[in-house]
């Protein structure tokens, strides 16, 4: 008889399913949310796999079947964190489209536990090239998605040209949010800021 690594310690023993039937969805799903807290909480270089199982209620064995170390851990966390459920705004203009998602982005990088953990990666990114990578990946692929949709939406409409250069297009759409967020680090956002730079994005794009 062996412990089910996915269960509460406290609970009875019992017979260990064997393969993929032991990565009960929820309990990897308590984990990723307790990575964050504990992100927010300590910082990644202070993190430990102790406090990760600890606030998600399981035993370390849980954590280590589903992720090899802490930095694998993190890696998949960050992701998971850029996308950040961010929907693809359809309001029937580019300006309008742009000021969604702006909102729906501020909103989502002024989270207590975004705020705190993003800046903290960003700098260990700087010493660790796999969290790098990972965050460049993950933040890049999360706002591309939504991007690349908003300038083909636009296209159709014929409000950009068609063939428009993606890349320049995504900096000018994402950059100046991540911008305040990671650099400037503003927790409040100048009055009228949002309709402003959605105005002058789109002004942009159609410039492109």
């Amino acid at each position: 008889m062996t412990t089910n690594a996915d269960e509460p310690q406290t609970r009875p023993r019992r017979r260990t399913p064997a393969g993929a039937a032991v990565l009960r969805e929820d309990v990897t799903e308590a984990i990723r949310a307790a990575v964050f807290e504990e992100l927010a909480a300590s910082g990644y270089a202070r993190m430990s796999i102790e406090g990760i199982a600890r606030r998600a209620g399981v035993g370390k064995t849980a954590v280590y079947r589903r992720w090899r170390s802490k930095l694998h851990l993190v890696l998949d966390v960050v992701s998971a964190l850029a996308v950040m459920g961010l929907p693809v705004p359809d309001t029937g203009s580019l300006e309008g489209d742009l000021r969604l998602l702006y909102e729906l982005t501020s909103r989502a990088l002024r989270h207590p536990v975004a705020s705190q953990i993003i800046p903290d990666l960003q700098a260990e990114a700087a010493r660790n090239p796999d969290i790098a990578e990972a965050m460049q990946k993950a933040l890049r692929d999360g706002q591309e998605g939504v991007a690349s949709k908003i300038i083909a939406a636009a296209e159709q409409r014929g409000e950009v040209r068609a063939g428009i250069n993606d890349e320049l297009a995504l900096d000018l759409i994402s950059g100046p949010l991540y911008w305040r967020s990671v650099v400037i680090r503003s927790p409040k956002l100048p009055k009228g800021y949002l309709p402003a730079l959605a105005k002058a994005t789109a002004a942009a794009l159609k410039a492109l």
